[in-house]
């Protein structure tokens, strides 16, 4: 049994570890523009059944419980954490956060619509607002063009763009911004970059249209959305994961010493 033990224990750090590459990829990101924290759920190995629950012993009786010995754990999901982030004031007219549910949608250069919580938008040299900076950036959809003569860029809560040219006192709208809203946030590919691929797990957006209608969420100007990750209890995790690798450890290290005894019974 002691031989088994090591194997049971060796998946628990293997699990463990696992979790503590995901823990430092949370702490990392504590900086990035709306990034949603990961979480390790675990569950338990197959069993090794002795004796069943239920059968019958030599005597007839139904034996109340059995003897079921488990063979460890493994990472089962990674889960991301979809909650809102702390809202951000950088007072530039690009920035915008999503006040509630949904994603900003953005086209890959494959043409391919990727979502995105990251609201960090800028002009590239066409005029067209994108995502990220302005030389590598990927197109918002639908598209939306600044005039080059734009003195200043409005942005209502209901997603739509207005401008003021050069000359001109009155806004003139030349926009509207839409979200794209899934059924399963959980289900989306992580990608980097801040951005999100639909899957079958999460099925296409099943709400695409402007904020504050049908339960999509609202834009806010000129503020970004902050990491969900909270250091605190990344930190407090951090410690319990290390002292549960120690134990897993020091089980290994307990069933070495059992077979060294069986190893050692030889010579009395």
């Amino acid at each position: 049994m002691s031989v088994q033990a090591l194997y049971t224990a060796a998946t628990g750090m293997e699990a463990l570890q696992t979790k503590l590459d995901i823990i430092s990829h949370n702490m990392a990101n504590l900086n990035t523009t709306a990034f949603k924290e990961s979480r390790a759920n675990f569950e338990d190995l197959f069993y090794q059944h002795e004796i069943l629950p239920g059968i019958q012993d030599s005597i007839g009786n139904v034996t109340p419980t059995g003897i079921s010995i488990g063979l460890g754990t493994r990472i089962q999901s990674t889960q991301l954490n979809f909650t809102q982030g702390a809202f951000i004031d950088t007072g530039r007219e690009l920035d915008m956060a999503i006040a509630g549910d949904g994603f900003f949608q953005i086209v890959d250069p494959s043409g391919q619509i990727l979502y995105s919580r990251a609201g960090n938008f800028s002009i590239n040299a066409n005029g067209d607002v994108v995502l990220g900076s302005a030389s590598d950036g990927r197109l918002i959809e639908p598209a939306i063009n600044i005039p080059q003569d734009t003195t200043e860029i409005s942005i209502s809560p209901e997603g739509l763009v207005f401008v003021r040219q050069f000359g001109q006192q009155q806004l003139s709208q030349i926009g509207q911004i839409q979200l794209a809203k899934f059924i399963n946030n959980e289900g989306l590919l992580p990608l980097g970059e801040n951005l999100y691929q639909q899957t079958d797990a999460s099925n296409p957006p099943t709400v695409i249209g402007n904020p504050g209608q049908n339960g999509l969420g609202l834009i806010r100007q000129t503020f970004l959305e902050a990491s969900n990750v909270n250091a605190v209890d990344e930190l407090i995790d951090l410690i319990t994961t290390q002292r549960s690798f120690e134990l897993n450890s020091q089980m290994v290290q307990a069933g070495d010493q059992m077979l060294q005894l069986v190893a050692n019974l030889r010579r009395f």
